[in-house]
């Protein structure tokens, strides 16, 4: 039966270039949607660039420009960088700045405020003397009042990863001036979450498919007791507040932003001609839901969205948690003042797309804080995706268009040796499927790849360069063989390395894959010319990249 499957990627701020740390945390989304679709699911991947906020506000400022044009510029940039260069299969990658979007938010809030789950409060807020302005929640910095770090924003401390309030922070200040702020009076609208608690506490226990950060994180945030929180901002950039009076308000963006997933999809529906059809993923018992995101996003994703959705009514609520940790770079944070990043934009000038899939899935912050080098890059390219992956397609492919030019028969009987090679590649669909489901892209991946390991130890077994001079009927078996478990590897790599699959497929005469099953045998097998499917990543280069780092322009 076809499940409906929602996969909701996190929306990136639209104030500068991503790097490799935000890629590292929205791969999965795109594995998950191209297994999906694989298996015959209806697939809904949805995410989009996030306009609003204090981001994009404080680069406009610095800049001299208005926020929209700063949006505009890197949600271009974004949508070149994600889907054209690394591939992702988006079905709809859009922006909060639509009409749709704003439609949707205000809807929501609208129905929550009517309920007394929004309610409005007066209270004092940071403002800065120096810049003459409330500060939104992002330019106030401080010492977390948790851990200590000294650099924890007004809304959450990126160390210790807990939700706060600018009234929290030790010695606040403007991050814009550094002057201290003062506290002035203001009304703005609250989300009652403290009455979600109960609700919160329950489907969390029943939730399954989460990865342990994003469970561990928000049993211990719900065991402190929830409170209150402002959604609403003094600010003239964001989503307008949909009751008279507030014209120099606007919903806050982390109210904002997660309600993307439900309008992405409206948006979507809507563009298909069909506008009530995202109510199949969204009102479907039995769809299932899978969020995937980083570590900093967690409590929004398994707190405020899901208190937000409980809160309408009739709404989905998510099902699989994909919450990555950290990534730095050469043991250090990515950092945009420092000039400490390796940008997507450059990256994918200077490299293949599919290096930084490749590696990113091996090698990235699934489980654990994870660090970028440009040796272990190298290292793991050359050796593992060339020299064992690529090697096993190449050479079995070279030796066929050598020593069988029209083409190698499939044997009607296999050999022990051949029977084992074939059986191993079938419980692949299984192994590696089932990982990917329960977002272990790592494990997945691994189990891909040793196939081209073992068949790397096939062909060293049965010697086929040997055998195609005493006996060729062995020799053809046998990398007829070869070829049919290449051509499963191309299927079982899909949803990692989507262009290589597409070469892979080429170079045996197939088309594009289109189904996640063991292909049947062909009768026989013709190897077009093959062609190395990587070139290596030389010393030189990452010598250069490293150079480049805190460097300015």
């Amino acid at each position: 039966m076809r499940t409906n499957v929602l996969i909701a990627a996190a929306w990136p701020y639209a104030n500068g270039s991503l790097h490799l740390g935000h890629i590292s945390a929205l791969i999965g989304a795109d594995v998950l949607a191209r297994y999906n679709r694989l298996v015959g699911n209806n697939v809904l991947f949805v995410s989009g660039s996030d306009c609003h906020g204090t981001p994009i506000v404080v680069e406009a400022d610095r800049l001299g420009v208005k926020p929209s044009s700063i949006a505009l510029k890197y949600h271009k940039e974004f949508t070149r960088t994600l889907i054209r260069g690394l591939g992702f299969s988006y079905d709809l990658y859009t922006t909060t700045t639509t009409a749709n979007h704003v439609e949707v938010v205000q809807e929501l809030f609208l129905k929550l405020y009517d309920d007394g789950q929004i309610y409005t409060k007066v209270d004092d807020l940071p403002h800065c003397p120096n810049c003459n302005r409330f500060l939104p929640d992002r330019l106030v910095e401080g010492e977390c009042p948790h851990c200590h770090f000294r650099e924890a924003r007004g809304d959450q401390c990126d160390e210790c990863g807990r939700l706060l309030n600018p009234e929290d922070l030790v010695k606040p200040k403007c991050k814009v001036c550094g002057d201290a702020p003062e506290w002035k009076p203001s009304e703005h609208f609250y989300l009652k979450l403290s009455a979600f608690q109960s609700f919160l506490e329950g489907w969390v226990g029943e939730s399954e498919g989460w990865r342990p950060n994003a469970d561990g994180f928000t049993e211990k945030f719900l065991a402190q007791g929830l409170h209150d929180r402002a959604i609403t901002r003094d600010t003239t950039w964001g989503v307008p507040i949909p009751i008279p009076g507030y014209d120099d308000k606007r919903i806050y963006v982390w109210f904002d932003a997660v309600c993307g997933y439900l309008s992405a999809s409206k948006e979507w529906s809507v563009s298909k001609g069909q506008p009530e059809l995202w109510r199949e993923w969204w009102e479907d018992d039995k769809a299932i839901h899978y969020y995937v995101h980083g570590k900093d996003n967690i409590l929004f994703h398994t707190v405020i969205w899901p208190s937000i959705l409980h809160g309408f009514g009739g709404l989905h609520l998510p099902d699989r948690i994909i919450s990555s940790e950290y990534l730095t770079l050469e043991r250090k944070q990515f950092s945009k003042s420092r000039h400490w990043a390796v940008w997507l934009p450059d990256f994918i000038k200077d490299f293949d797309p599919e290096t930084l899939r490749f590696y990113l899935v091996l090698a990235g912050p699934e489980t654990a804080d994870a660090d970028f080098t440009w040796s272990d890059f190298r290292l793991r390219v050359n050796s593992e995706l060339i020299g064992k992956f690529g090697n096993f397609i190449n050479r079995v492919l070279a030796l066929v268009r050598k020593s069988f030019p029209e083409g190698v028969r499939y044997p009607s009987s296999l050999s022990t040796d051949q029977a084992e090679f074939v059986d191993h590649a079938g419980r692949c669909f299984e192994t590696v499927g089932s990982a990917i489901e329960r977002g272990k892209f790592r494990v997945a991946f691994k189990e891909a790849l040793s196939l081209a390991e073992h068949g790397n130890r096939y062909i060293n077994t049965v010697e086929p360069w040997e055998s195609s001079k005493t006996d060729r009927n062995k020799a053809e078996g046998d990398l007829a063989v070869a070829v049919q478990v290449i051509r499963c590897l191309s299927i079982l790599v899909n949803p990692f390395l989507p262009v290589s699959s597409d070469k892979i497929q080429g170079q045996v005469g197939e088309g594009r894959v289109e189904t996640w099953e063991q292909p049947v045998p062909r009768d026989i097998f013709a190897a077009n010319e093959p062609r190395p499917l990587y070139r290596r990543v030389e010393q030189v280069e990452v010598d250069e990249q490293r150079s480049r780092l805190g460097k300015g322009g």
